[in-house]
């Protein structure tokens, strides 16, 4: 027999993040974000003033307030996705996990200088 009570999750936390890091509202971060959120080239184009690109920041970097402010703002080109805190605090999270490694690196890197 099966007995799941009130405050038990389907799913964990860091799911959740990834989740809504991939579906957010039809427009997945990691599209112009990439897989951990390092950033990627959304479309190259040519113009007047020859090669240009479009790129999704790296964002593994990024605070829980500038995240938080980045996905409700407007911006020229990212969609203003009405997150909750908790689903923005979700996405942050699950990147901080994703990126334990790289972020590690980064504060060792800085602390030594």
């Amino acid at each position: 027999m099966l007995n799941l009570s009130a405050d038990e999750d389907f799913i964990s936390h860091y799911e959740y993040g990834e989740m809504l890091y991939h579906n957010p509202r039809g427009v997945s971060c990691s599209q112009c974000h990439g897989e951990s959120g390092e950033g990627t080239t959304i479309v190259e184009f040519r113009d007047i003033h020859g090669k240009q690109a479009i790129q999704g920041p790296d964002i593994r970097q990024e605070n829980l307030s500038s995240m938080f402010n980045a996905v409700n703002g407007y911006h020229k080109i990212m969609p203003r996705y009405y997150l909750t805190e908790e689903e923005v605090k979700a996405i942050y999270d699950y990147l901080q996990e994703k990126n334990r490694e790289y972020l590690s690196k980064i504060q060792e890197r800085n602390s030594t200088k």
